[in-house]
This record gives C-alpha cells, structure tokens and sequence, in this order.
C-alpha cells in the first residue's frame, strides 16, 4: 500500500511540528513549508495527495494559495484542507470557496484533524489509479512498472517510463516542454528544457513502428498523445 504523502504548509514551527508527530503516527509521510512560494515549489516537485493549509502565511495567503492552485489545471485535483483560527461562518465560506475541501478550526486535537484527513482523502482520491492503463495495444501497469505492447515486453528507461504514464493519462492535450519538466521531472529540477526532445525520441523509439506515432509534435508548442491523425 503507498503511503500518502501530505504537505503542511504552517509559519509557526510549533504548530507544524505537532501536525507533523500526529500525521506520522498515523502512517502518513509528511512534507513542510513555512510560506507559499516554498509550498509551491514543493507541490509541483513532490506531488503531494493532500495540502493542510494555514489561512495565515507571510507573503502570500493560504487562500490566494488555494485559488492559484485550484485555477492551474495540474494542481487543481490536490485537495486542500484549510487550517485557521478564524472561526466565523463567513469566513469558513471563504475558505470553501477558495477550492479548499475542508476546514479546521484552531485549535484541534491531533485526533480530529487525522479523521478529518482520512475523510477527505477518501472522497477525493480516484478509484482504479493502479488499474493498467490501455491505449492502442500499449499497456502501461503502474503496479509492476512495466510496458507491453500487443503483449511483448517494451523495454524503456524511468524517464520515458514516466513520460508515457503522463501522456497516457493525460491524452489529446499540448503540453509545452517546460511543462512537461514539470510534470515529469519536478519542478526544482533544473534541466534544459531541450532535454525533453531527447526523452522524447527516446520513447519513440521504445515504442517503435506505428506507436512512435502515439506522440505527436504539436508545432510551435510541444508534444501531445493523441490516437488521432
């Protein structure tokens, strides 16, 4: 079973380092920030499956953190659980429609926030995301880390590995080389964005024949996966 990765994004140490004690006790594998540029580049690099928000950050506040991530399309299905010492009605709608699934009022007991984790966790998360995924006589299956097609092994390194998952789950779109660096290598990565071209070929290749077609170059943008001509 993989554990679930949560970013808790908190300015006060020590509040962040309770939630911290609390969410690994409980099996969670905890990230931390202490403001929202660094809980941004923590969130495009290590994907996290939920993000405990502090309403109250220097710079940037959790709520515009919450908009900006619910507003860009490869963040905006990570939920958010919004922790605040403001407890007033008009201000938990606020919250709520910010994106954010839930809200926490300071301050709680380790206990609740942990029940209320595993309840948004398991409304949100997508039933079936170990399930082999199936394009055109390609088969990907997440669980074993490995590629067929039409049945027989394809051979291909973590990088394109990685670059067909993404595509694969994410068909019929352009995505520019930056953000597929993004997506596929993580945001703190540094790498020439003409790397991308070089995996690119290299998939290709893996793929061979008629499925080196699968990925296409979008002129003037960047690539797509597309069963399409």
């Amino acid at each position: 079973m993989t554990t679930n990765k949560i970013l808790i994004v908190e300015d006060e140490a020590p509040i962040r380092e309770m939630i911290v004690v609390a969410l690994e006790m409980a099996g969670y594998e905890c990230l931390e920030a202490e403001d929202g540029k660094e809980a941004h580049a923590i969130i495009v690099d290590k994907k996290p499956d939920l993000i405990l928000l502090d309403w109250m950050l220097p710079n940037i506040s959790g709520i515009e953190l919450a908009r900006r991530l619910k507003r860009d399309e490869l963040t905006s299905s990570i939920p958010i659980i919004m922790l605040t010492a403001k407890g007033e009605e008009d201000n938990k709608i606020q919250g709520l429609e910010s994106g954010a699934d839930d809200y926490i009022t300071k301050p709680f007991s380790p206990r609740e926030l942990v029940a209320r984790l595993k309840a948004v966790l398991r409304r949100t998360q997508t039933p079936g995301q170990s399930e082999p995924i199936e394009v055109e006589g390609v088969m990907l299956d997440p669980i074993s880390h490995r590629v067929s097609i039409d049945g027989s092994p394809a051979e291909m390194g973590p990088t394109e590995y990685r670059l067909l998952q993404f595509f694969m789950t994410h068909q019929e779109r352009a995505y520019t080389r930056s953000q597929l660096l993004d997506h596929v290598w993580g945001g703190n990565v540094y790498v020439e964005e003409r790397t991308v071209d070089v995996h690119i070929r290299r998939l290709r290749k893996a793929l061979g024949g008629d499925y080196e077609k699968l990925i296409q170059t979008v002129r003037g943008t960047g690539y797509r996966f597309s069963i399409k001509a």
